[in-house]
């Protein structure tokens, strides 16, 4: 059961719709997995708080185990 957890600068609903709607299509064609077992969640993080929020405490000690890292 597949659970996609996103944290991101603030997003309008429209795009949070179309990004879910998104990643679930390729969970399923990729991953082989149905739409009822798939969730996603989108949590929006103001950027003046990403540093402190984010990307200390999840991005910079994980580095080496993310499948993308960032480019800043």
């Amino acid at each position: 059961m597949p659970h996609v957890s996103i944290k991101t600068y603030p997003l309008s609903e429209e795009v949070k719709q179309q990004l879910s709607e998104e990643i679930t299509k390729i969970i399923i064609k990729i991953a082989d997995k149905s739409d009822a077992a798939i969730s996603i969640a989108i949590t929006d993080i103001p950027e003046s708080e990403w540093m402190e929020k984010v990307y200390e405490p999840e991005i910079k000690p994980n580095l080496e185990t993310l499948y993308k890292k960032p480019g800043y």
